[in-house]
């Protein structure tokens, strides 16, 4: 990072880090948002402050994650006990199960040789490579960290790249470098997108939105999959054609052959016992996950595992990731005597700071249906209950991918839905049209390295421009965009069984 950059990021953060709280202290003792709920003003005030110092990052994320605990209770927005209980719940725990899993694929190198064996599937013109990376990323993503993914997948990438320098030269390989490293970067992102666990964005909806609609139905792994994937396809496909026209070689590759990656796979040598039992729970769990609950779409029904028990209500995704998480604790090592498929030194990488950015966003959700807020900014957007629904989707979908440009994609998703809530309830419409679109679409950012840690990663090897990012991302937050609108219009209002012109029971507010 250049230095006067530092320095001027710096500035904002000291800045906001005094400006906010004196900003909100005088929203709370001159603003009167609602004379006959003095709650709205207190937590607009406090959602104002954490606002501020998530996009500025005045204090670590986490840190400001915590401020609902503190004061909410003191404002009298919501009791202590109801708000600490927001920091931890069974999504909390689905992706702590889903981290433990990835963590142990990582331990015992599964996620190498499964990276490795896709790219030799695929062949090695440039864009069989492009495509295998990419595909390999997109896999990867759905299940592991897209921050982890990337870390895994670049230093690959880079090996196979000074291959190709060494027997094509830099003249031979021309931007191609440039075309790969932004594939595994946007492939990291478009793959979460594709799993509740893939990215954190999935798992602050999924939460918020059942604390906001505490009477809508449930949205299971296997709904949210199924309506995703298309989303997920559609954008990988995109991307694979953008990126190989703006950075094919000019010349056919006939100096680069096979046996470059069959040596890199020959090196991890024969899979090890751990590998194979890693990837039958992995594949356990993926299974688990996706028929827990079954799904209906229209007339084709899949009933679930979970059914088969007394109370398959008492059971949820969490419960499976922890339960599968266990057992990796449990099954010894085969080649390690006295160790176990996951120890607790390798499970204490959990990022911690994630976790309580959940569930700052989980309390910020709760404070605004506790104290009315969301119903308040929804009257001040009422407005918009002449404009047609998919306009508006098609708005804030546009908003959210811009705006994750610079800010954390998680705190922008958290402070955001709630405020689409109120919108939703106020003109009238379902409430998973705004608030699922614009989920996507804070995975959707694809211009600058700020963005997203995967986009960073692939900038910090020195071999992409920013103009690069740019250039190549701006066409692909546009696609993004109509892309994430007209699946949730054409497919999701199939698989969520959402009808445009009706608003759904569940969402209706009772005073």
């Amino acid at each position: 990072m250049p230095t006067s950059f530092k320095n001027t990021n710096d500035k904002v953060k000291q800045f906001s880090l005094l400006l906010a709280p004196l900003i909100s202290l005088l929203i709370i003792l001159f603003a009167d948002l609602d004379p006959e709920n003095k709650k709205v003003t207190y937590t607009f005030a406090i959602a104002f402050l954490m606002a501020v110092w998530w996009i500025t990052e005045a204090i670590p994320l986490a840190v400001t994650a915590l401020l609902p605990v503190a004061l909410f209770p003191l404002f009298g927005v919501v009791d202590g006990k109801t708000i600490s209980s927001m920091y931890f719940n069974h999504l909390i725990f689905l992706f702590i199960g889903g981290f433990l899993m990835a963590f142990a694929m990582e331990r015992w190198n599964l996620h190498r040789r499964i990276a490795l064996r896709i790219l030799l599937i695929f062949g090695i013109s440039p864009g069989k490579i492009l495509f295998g990376f990419m595909l390999a990323t997109s896999f990867l993503s759905m299940w592991m960290s897209n921050t982890a993914t990337a870390m895994m997948m670049v230093p690959i990438a880079l090996s196979i790249i000074m291959k190709l320098e060494e027997n094509l030269g830099k003249k031979g390989m021309g931007r191609y470098s440039i075309g790969l490293l932004l594939g595994i970067a946007y492939s990291a992102s478009i793959g979460g997108i594709a799993t509740l666990v893939g990215t954190p964005p999935n798992l602050s909806f999924a939460r918020i939105v059942s604390i906001i609609f505490p009477k809508m139905p449930e949205i299971s792994f296997a709904d949210w999959f199924i309506f995703a994937i298309p989303v997920t396809v559609l954008l990988f496909v995109t991307v694979w054609v953008l990126l190989y026209l703006m950075y094919k070689p000019k010349k056919s590759w006939k100096a680069i052959q096979l046996n470059e990656f069959e040596m890199e796979y020959k090196a991890l040598g024969k899979a090890k016992p751990e590998e194979k039992i890693v990837l039958t729970l992995f594949i356990i769990l993926a299974f688990l996950w996706i028929f827990r609950s079954g799904f209906t779409i229209q007339s084709f029904v899949v009933p679930g595992w979970a059914n088969l028990f007394h109370n398959p209500s008492f059971i949820n995704d969490g419960t499976v990731a922890i339960f599968i998480a266990i057992l990796l604790f449990i099954i010894p090592s085969k080649s390690e005597k006295g160790e176990r498929l996951m120890n607790w030194e390798t499970a204490r990488k959990i990022p911690w700071n994630i976790v309580l950015l959940f569930g700052g966003g989980f309390a910020l959700a709760q404070g605004f249906v506790d104290s009315g807020l969301s119903v308040w900014f929804g009257e001040q957007l009422a407005g918009f209950a002449n404009v047609e629904p998919i306009a508006i989707t098609f708005a804030n979908v546009s908003m959210m991918s811009f705006l994750t440009e610079l800010t954390s994609n998680t705190a922008t998703t958290e402070m955001i839905l709630p405020i689409l809530a109120g919108l939703s309830t106020t003109i009238e419409i379902n409430p998973l049209l705004l608030m699922i679109p614009a989920t996507l679409a804070a995975s959707l950012a694809f211009m600058l390295p700020v963005a997203t840690p995967p986009n960073a990663i692939v900038f910090g090897t020195n071999r992409i421009q920013v103009k690069d990012m740019v250039k190549t991302g701006i066409l692909l937050n546009i696609a993004g965009i109509i892309v994430a609108t007209l699946v949730m219009y054409f497919w999701g209002t199939l698989v969520f069984g959402i009808d445009v012109s009706v608003f759904p029971d569940w969402a209706v507010v009772v005073p």
